[in-house]
C-alpha cells in the first residue's frame, strides 16, 4: 500500500497549509511514496486532446480522485519513507487509476504548451513518465516551492490558468513550459506521511 499526500501549485505570498488527521507534523522531508495533487485545487486525471487522459487542476482540496504516489524511476530504486532527494528521478503515480504523471510533443488544447496526461497501466507506462524534482537543498522539504522537470522532453510541470468548459468547466489546464518561472511551482501539501523505520528493508509495508 503507497502512502500519499497533496501538492499544490505555489504563488510567492501564497501560503496555504491543508493537512489530514495522520500526519505527522515532525517529519519535514518528502518521502518516497508519499504525495497528491493539488493546483490550487488537484490535479486531476480527464481524457482530453491526445486522447490520453489529460491532467487537470480544480479548486476544491477534498476530492479523493487527486491523490498521487511518489515511486522510483524503475522498481526497487526507492525505499519506501526515504526522504526524496533534490535532482532525482521519480515517478508520480495516481492513486485511483493507477496511470503515471506523463507528457509528451503533443499540444495541450487551451495554451497550446505541451499537453501532460495520465498514462500506463497499473504503474506501469514508460520513460516519458520520468520527472526530475528541482529543489534547493539536499532533500524536497514540504515547506519547500520546488519544480519538476519532465527528463524526456525538459518542460516543467506547471499552470497557468486557462479553465475548461463544457462538461469539465472550471477545471484548469495543466501543461508543461519549456521555461522555468513562477507558473511551475509546487507545494507538497496535505496527506500522510510517515517517519521512515530504523530498517526500511524490514518494513517496507504497512
Amino acid at each position: 500500500m503507497g502512502l500519499w499526500g497533496a501538492l499544490e501549485a505555489w504563488r510567492p505570498g501564497r501560503e496555504r497549509r491543508m493537512l489530514r488527521p495522520g500526519v505527522q507534523e515532525d517529519v519535514t522531508a518528502v518521502l518516497h511514496r508519499s504525495w497528491s495533487g493539488d493546483v490550487t485545487g488537484m490535479l486531476f486525471p480527464h481524457s482530453r486532446g491526445s486522447g490520453q487522459q489529460s491532467v487537470t487542476g480544480v479548486e476544491a482540496s477534498d476530492d479523493a480522485n487527486s491523490y498521487w504516489r511518489i515511486r522510483g524511476k524503475s522498481d526497487g530504486s526507492c525505499q519506501r519513507g526515504t526522504p526524496v532527494k533534490c535532482g532525482q528521478a521519480i515517478r508520480l503515480t495516481h492513486v485511483n487509476t493507477g496511470k503515471n504523471l506523463h507528457t509528451h510533443h503533443f499540444p495541450s488544447p487551451l495554451s497550446n504548451n505541451q499537453e501532460v496526461s495520465a498514462f500506463g497501466d497499473d504503474g506501469e507506462g514508460d520513460d516519458l513518465d520520468i520527472w526530475i524534482v528541482q529543489c534547493s537543498g539536499t532533500y524536497w522539504e514540504r515547506e519547500d516551492a520546488v519544480r519538476f522537470k519532465h527528463v524526456g522532453t525538459e518542460v516543467f510541470l506547471s499552470i497557468t490558468g486557462e479553465q475548461y468548459g463544457h462538461p469539465i468547466r472550471g477545471q484548469r489546464e495543466v501543461h508543461g513550459m519549456p521555461t522555468a518561472n513562477h507558473h511551475n511551482y509546487w507545494k507538497a501539501m496535505e496527506g500522510v506521511f510517515v517517519k521512515p523505520s530504523v530498517d526500511p528493508a524490514k518494513h517496507d509495508e504497512l
